[in-house]
């Protein structure tokens, strides 16, 4: 476990800042109610909440605190209220305790060996099978050493003045074991006779049962960890840095920003960064759920954690420590798993006031039995059998143990839940509201179509020249619409080369062809006087050079006005009527200029966006698009994908304004909308929606959008939309599960104990296994895998 002074330089804690701590010996849902009205009567603190299953606590401040002051006086009411806490990262898991399976699993071999004996005489329904005092031997030391850490718990919690589990176990197995006591000297058997009907069993037996049950839930507890655990484990201990001395291996934690390091196939990449040298493929699968490796090369990011497969790379480091992605995805994934959902406040109610209230019944319940007149006997059992079953465990873990899994099967496969409000939230999403452009689309203009003019003479230009043509023009420039032209023209041979490049802004791009174009030879020179007239591509023209241009409709509108090709130029308005860029190629001919080919550039839907919409459509959720783009290309976009309504030509600051008016639905009625965006433009939106769901994207712009979403989608792959609201719906009901199957127990429980119906140690072994079945459910989630296929 991390100490403050394993850190770097302390510094005062903002308001609003958090602290996370490992809290060590809670015991029920009690105990968590405990520990947070400690934390909160900490000076400066604004709120602190306990998690019971990860067994941490987050604190937030509302005034700055020095960090040294304000974590000793955190640690010091933690342990004033009978537990022990330390530091946590922000993002780090709390470090598992290292034990023996002796140590585990030993009280409870021992605690079985000396119930046993005990219970067989069950079997035979004679409880003078053994005399009195080898009863009385097996079952203390059971009651009073193996069972003494619930009288130190259940001490410690009495003297902070609360209740919790381990006093429900302490009195009511130190009531069994006393009764027997006094049974056995009332009919003096302690000489070697038998007294009749001792209870030193249920003592044992129950005490047993609890050790037996605080294991398996342990080990339960465990799993839901894992996903933490295994993204922290993506982090190499060392690395190989190049410096002056050459490639040297240095532990992690001294790479700095800038450092130059080298991944050989089959290490991990340690931090962030971009690659200067190599190619290669890197498995990111469980950074971002992305099946398939995917290829980098010079100029491409690195995220660490992904494993490099077969080339040698080499990296300059852009992120180290907390700021890279690895890190940003750990502490999402350890708040989300620490926060406490909207569900749990009503646990947490019930909870403070459960043990007095079951010690009242209990109470009762033996009153009753006396006042009847079945005796103190009857009426001990009675209300030692409420006190055992009702144990508060299974209500501490019901809604933390889902979450817990929830958010770790989904941030396995891509999808990144910051907070259990958003979990809880986003399984009522009426309306998904998407961004266009890098949502939908791919985010960058694409070649959609091209075509050249009607033949005149012999000037035309085949639709292979004409993409040549628009290539050599757009060679080495970085503008979009270029990498696009050569995009489409990759693969192409004989493109030809243009010389005294020149970049009209606002208008285009102009060249004279150096080289033989695709289908024939250099222009011969002029001689002294000559003209000539406009002659097909890679013959002789009546120009001294051969000049092109690329460029907007406005540019060919200037240098044509006489109009262009009438079939080209229809094509064309229908290509701007969809939204789509036109760009025209133009050559000159005498002293004018001729169109020779038109180009429509479009930012294409994504692959899987389609599926996605129907995906979403058939889970009963409207679909809406926003977008800043024009009403056409949105309306093209959105017909293709199958959404049917389109709120175009939107300003950045006006999307939030249209999410409100969504939520406002019809008839006054409140809809739950979540907002789906991945660049700085959409932060607004991300957070005026119910639930905001940042997509990664490539070109940048996502960590802002992920400080404002609620929901981060880890791949640019729209289907994660429907999958987070899937997994959103199989964790709520897990949540409710768990939450009548804890409830159940003690409704139906405590009334049968009451009623004499249950002994002490059948109520025992239900009361474990109430907590077990309740981990167990919620770690069925972990099973869960989308339907949709957007994470095979």
């Amino acid at each position: 476990m991390p100490t403050p002074e394993s850190r770097s330089a302390a510094r005062p804690v903002a308001p609003s800042a958090r602290t996370h701590l490992a809290v060590r010996g809670m015991t029920c849902a009690a105990c968590v109610g405990r520990v947070e009205r400690a934390l909160r009567k900490v000076s400066g603190v604004a709120d602190a909440q306990v998690n019971f299953a990860t067994e941490t606590a987050s604190v937030s401040w509302a005034t700055e605190v020095a960090p040294d002051e304000g974590l000793t006086a955190l640690l010091a009411a933690v342990e004033r209220a009978g537990y022990l806490a330390q530091w946590l990262a922000p993002d780090e898991a709390p470090q598992e305790l290292v034990e023996s399976a002796w140590s585990v699993w030993g009280p409870v071999a021992l605690g079985a060996l000396a119930s046993l004996p005990l219970m067989l005489p069950m079997l035979w329904g004679d409880h003078h099978f053994w005399p009195a005092w080898v009863q009385f031997a097996l079952a203390t030391p059971v009651q009073f050493i193996l069972g003494a850490r619930f009288f130190k718990a259940g001490w410690a919690a009495l003297k902070a003045g609360s209740g919790n589990m381990d006093q429900l176990v302490a009195l009511g197995t130190l009531a069994a074991w006393g009764l027997s006591v006094w049974l056995w000297w009332r009919h003096d058997g302690h000489g070697g006779g038998h007294a009749p009907a001792l209870y030193f069993e249920s003592s044992a037996v129950v005490i047993t049962l609890v050790l037996l049950g605080k294991a398996l839930e342990a080990r339960a507890r465990r799993q839901t960890t894992q996903a933490i655990r295994a993204l922290q484990a993506l982090r190499p201990e060392t690395v190989c840095r190049v410096g002056p001395e050459g490639e040297v291996e240095v532990p992690l934690a001294q790479v700095l920003v800038d450092d130059v390091l080298v991944i050989r196939p089959g290490e991990r990449v340690p931090t962030d960064g971009v690659v200067t040298e190599g190619h290669s493929h890197v498995d990111e699968s469980l950074l971002t759920g992305e099946p398939l490796p995917q290829s980098r090369g010079p100029g491409e990011r690195l995220s660490g954690g992904a494993i490099n497969a077969e080339g040698r790379l080499v990296m300059k480091v852009t992120a180290v420590g907390g700021q890279t992605m690895l890190s940003a995805i750990i502490r999402r994934v350890v708040e989300a798993q620490a926060g406490k959902a909207p569900i749990q406040r009503l646990v947490d109610r019930v909870s403070a006031v459960f043990v007095p209230v079951v010690a009242f019944i209990a109470l009762m319940a033996g009153a009753w039995a006396w006042w009847g007149g079945l005796g103190g006997e009857a009426a001990l059992i009675r209300a030692v059998s409420v006190l055992v079953i009702a144990c508060p465990c299974a209500l501490g873990l019901a809604t933390p143990a889902a979450i817990m899994a929830g958010t770790g099967v989904a941030a396995r496969h891509g999808v990144l839940i910051q907070d259990p409000q958003a979990l809880e939230t986003t399984h009522r999403v009426q309306v998904v509201a998407f961004d266009k452009t890098g949502t939908l689309t791919v985010g960058q203009p694409r070649v959609v179509a091209w075509e050249v003019a009607s033949a005149s003479g012999t000037t035309a230009l085949t639709r292979d020249q004409a993409l040549a043509m628009a290539a050599a023009l757009q060679s080495g420039s970085e503008h979009p619409l270029a990498r696009a032209v050569l995009q489409a023209a990759a693969g192409m041979s004989g493109i030809p080369r243009m010389g005294q490049l020149t970049a009209h802004a606002g208008r285009g791009i102009e060249g004279t062809l150096e080289a033989p174009s695709p289908t024939g030879a250099r222009p011969a020179p002029l001689a002294s006087g000559q003209e000539r007239v406009a002659t097909p591509m890679g013959q002789a023209s009546d120009m001294p050079d051969d000049v092109w241009r690329l460029g907007s409709q406005r540019w060919v509108s200037e240098l044509i006005p006489g109009g262009v090709d009438p079939d080209l130029q229809a094509l064309a308005a229908t290509w701007a009527r969809q939204g789509r860029t036109v760009s025209w190629l133009m050559r000159r001919a005498g002293e004018g200029w001729q169109a020779m080919a038109a180009f429509s550039f479009g930012d294409e839907p994504k692959p899987e966006a389609r599926e996605a919409v129907a995906g979403l459509q058939a889970m009963g959720v409207r679909t809406v698009m926003i977008s800043g783009d024009n009403r056409g290309a949105a309306e093209a976009v959105a017909t293709a994908l199958g959404i049917s309504e389109v709120i175009a030509e939107v300003l950045p600051g006006d999307k939030a304004d249209h999410v409100h008016r969504l939520q406002q639905g019809e008839g006054g009625k409140r809809r739950i909308v979540a907002m789906v965006g991945d660049g700085i433009n959409d932060a607004p939106a991300l957070a005026a929606a119910d639930v905001g769901m940042a997509m990664a994207n490539p070109q940048g712009g996502t960590d802002v959008a992920m400080q404002a979403a609620g929901v981060t989608l880890m791949r640019g792959d729209p289907r994660l939309v429907a999958s987070a609201i899937e997994v959103s719906r199989r964790t709520t009901t897990k949540i409710w599960q768990n939450l009548v199957w804890a409830f159940g127990y003690n409704v139906i429980g405590i009334p049968l104990a009451a009623m004499g119906e249950l002994s002490p140690m059948v109520a025992g072994a239900a009361m474990a296994m109430s907590s077990v079945s309740v981990v167990l459910n919620a770690l069925w989630l972990s099973r869960w895998r989308p339907r949709n296929g957007a994470m095979a």
